[in-house]
């Protein structure tokens, strides 16, 4: 079994607790170390590794800031190559070796579920940028992209009532991020909508899918018998580009298919010839194309970073923005990086979004966001032709499982717990776990 080795620092904490001298600890001119945990090879690295340059960009402009507490920060990095259990190897090794102060990174659900165990046994803080499905809170875990009641729900909604869908194809990865998405959205189209089993097509595919003509065939068929019908995609990594690249070889038009993404940013259409791909659509938090004086100041400071004119921006970007700026405003509050002093102090910050508005981390540990849908474009961008009049907070628990409509999550003392049943009174412990090995096997 695997023994932890106290850290100097830690070490020197316990004796002074204890009333026994200890040897000096020069942590005070030490560098802040900021972990990140994204993938930069594999599948997945079309997505990530734009998100390992951001954070690495955001301690850059933070060091010439003047640094955190009168002290640098220094970025750590590591790559996970898109292999879940890998992650949780990586994330031990920034933790217990590198000894850093807190991690950004993850995209896929299974490789945060596949960290999050290591992350509660060492206490480590992990700000998390993606959407996902919910049914999770962590006291070590801040999740600053969408649940799904700041995303998929909005989007269903949106192609429900503005676009007069009927018929519904839930196409996804083959993970947990897609399956228990796709669990919420057939409860809530049966539920809210009164849609027939028969009015639902649900396709899984591997990471890395490449040859969808059967797939899309299948779908033009599904969506040839009489009622108005979108794809509702949780397709991931660099699957998409031959998804989308097969719908415009087969004709798949947006007036006529729809389909509305949720992990298809600005990034993703950076590599496909996005003329054929005109009118479908994507939900998120931000897009590029956003109108702000402070959306512009981060595009040109992207722009002067990577000391080119054609990058763009995309939704878990933001979310890592708002995220690392939580994350130094609790430090400044607690006076100290000390993950727990963090933890307490990072409930109810509110940070500026690149929207216009403000993000506020809540006590379920979760961020106010605003909801927006937006259309493809012809030069690879999205035109938003639908946002919520206000943010929205997120839930971590969905109100249409059965499993957990009765829990929420708060982290504020004297409750701190991320599942507690309000039926029933109590607090329905961590499983982390168990959660990591249910991913992993792909159940």
């Amino acid at each position: 079994m695997y023994q932890r080795i106290p850290s100097p620092r830690w070490l020197a904490a316990s004796l002074i607790a204890l009333g026994v001298s200890a040897p000096a600890v020069a942590q005070d001119d030490d560098p802040i170390k900021v972990g990140i945990l994204h993938s930069l090879s594999g599948t997945m690295a079309i997505s990530e590794s734009t998100l390992k340059d951001t954070v690495e960009m955001l301690v850059e402009q933070q060091n010439e800031a003047g640094g955190l507490l009168g002290r640098e920060l220094e970025p750590v990095v590591v790559d996970p190559a898109s292999d879940w259990p890998l992650f949780a190897e990586r994330a031990r090794e920034l933790l217990e070796q590198e000894e850093v102060d807190v991690i950004f990174g993850n995209w896929t659900s299974v490789s945060r579920k596949a960290v999050l165990p290591v992350m509660e046994e060492l206490n480590g803080l992990l700000f998390y940028p993606v959407q996902y499905e919910g049914e999770e809170s962590s006291e070590n875990v801040f999740y600053t992209g969408a649940a799904p009641n700041q995303q998929s729900i909005p989007a269903v909604n949106y192609l429900h009532d503005q676009v007069g869908v009927e018929r519904w194809v839930l196409a996804g990865t083959d993970y947990v991020f897609p399956r228990t998405t796709n669990r919420i959205l057939e409860a809530y189209l049966k539920d809210e909508f009164g849609v027939a089993d028969d009015d639902i097509m649900v396709n899984y595919t591997p990471f890395g899918h490449s040859d969808w003509q059967n797939i899309v065939s299948e779908i033009k068929r599904f969506g040839s018998e009489g009622k108005k019908t979108a794809v509702v995609s949780t397709i991931n990594g660099d699957a998409n580009v031959p998804f989308y690249r097969e719908l415009g070889n087969q004709g798949v038009d947006a007036a006529d298919i729809p389909v509305m993404a949720f992990s298809v940013g600005e990034q993703e259409l950076s590599g496909i010839d996005t003329g054929p791909l005109v009118g479908h659509l994507a939900a998120w938090n931000y897009f590029m194309s956003v109108d702000t004086d402070a959306n512009y100041d981060f595009i040109d400071a992207w722009i002067e970073y990577n000391d080119d004119e054609t990058v763009v921006t995309n939704d878990p970007m933001e979310a890592h923005y708002i995220g690392f700026n939580m994350w130094t405003e609790a430090v400044r509050k607690a006076g100290t990086t000390d993950v727990d002093a963090v933890k307490d102090a990072i409930i109810g910050v509110s940070v500026p979004n690149l929207s216009g508005g403000y993000a506020t981390m809540m006590p379920n540990h979760h961020i106010t966001k605003p909801v927006m849908v937006g259309e493809i474009q012809d030069n690879g961008q999205f035109a938003v032709v639908w946002e919520t009049p206000s943010t929205v907070a997120g839930d971590a628990w969905s109100d249409y499982l059965s499993g957990s409509r009765d829990l929420i999550a708060d982290w504020r003392k004297p409750m701190e717990c991320g599942n507690y049943n309000v039926a029933e009174g109590t607090c329905m412990g961590s499983n982390a776990e168990e959660q990591a090995e249910e991913a992993l096997s792909g159940d």
